[in-house]
């Protein structure tokens, strides 16, 4: 079985790097608008499946495709990844001093079965000072990133007060319940 990892993220490809699965990284580009109708765990499952769709080589049988999305819930609406300084420092109010839930969609496809899931964790966030928050965006510069932070770097250490699910999940990938699809799949079709 061989992973193809479709994302840029450094992260992405560090977490599957993790669990010891011979992988790849492919990347091209996809629009990712999706249906206004959609909310919570449906718009990344729909975005993870039309990254899946729109791959544009044949797979191979002993391939398997895994892509993923990961958006922030709050207040009834979601956060992608901020477009400029502003837009990530309103973000970043908005999360801080509340609640909200991540949730990454994943769809991993093989030449003949496509299969999708996603995973949500509830995380909890203290309130931050408006020069703490824009300390944050000048020093790491959280624009490729969903909410507009990392809970791996300065921002988790101080403002992530507790999380309900998987850590890895905020990262970008639930590396547990795919490690587990990974392994029924094999048991499903030998031949990857």
């Amino acid at each position: 079985m061989e992973i193809i990892l479709a994302s840029k993220s450094p992260r992405r490809q560090a977490l599957i790097q993790g669990i010891e699965v011979p992988y790849r990284v492919y990347t091209y580009e996809v629009d990712e608008s999706f249906p206004a109708d959609l909310i919570q765990n449906e718009i990344a499952v729909y975005l993870a499946e039309k990254k899946a769709l729109a791959y544009p080589e044949v797979l191979k049988e002993s391939e398997v495709l895994l892509t993923a999305d990961t958006i922030v819930w709050v207040n009834d609406h979601v956060l992608n990844k901020p477009a400029n300084r502003a837009e990530a420092f309103q973000m970043l109010k908005e999360i801080t001093g509340t609640k909200h839930i991540v949730f990454t969609g994943i769809c991993l496809r093989t030449a003949s079965t496509l299969e999708s899931f996603y995973e949500a964790t509830e995380v909890h966030v203290k309130p931050l000072s408006n020069d703490e928050i824009y300390h944050y965006i000048d020093t790491y510069k959280p624009y490729d990133r969903a909410g507009s932070y990392g809970i791996q770097d300065w921002f988790g250490y101080v403002a992530v007060e507790r999380i309900n699910g998987c850590f890895y999940n905020v990262m970008g990938l639930p590396v547990h319940a795919i490690y587990d699809k990974l392994k029924k799949l094999r048991e499903q079709h030998p031949f990857l």
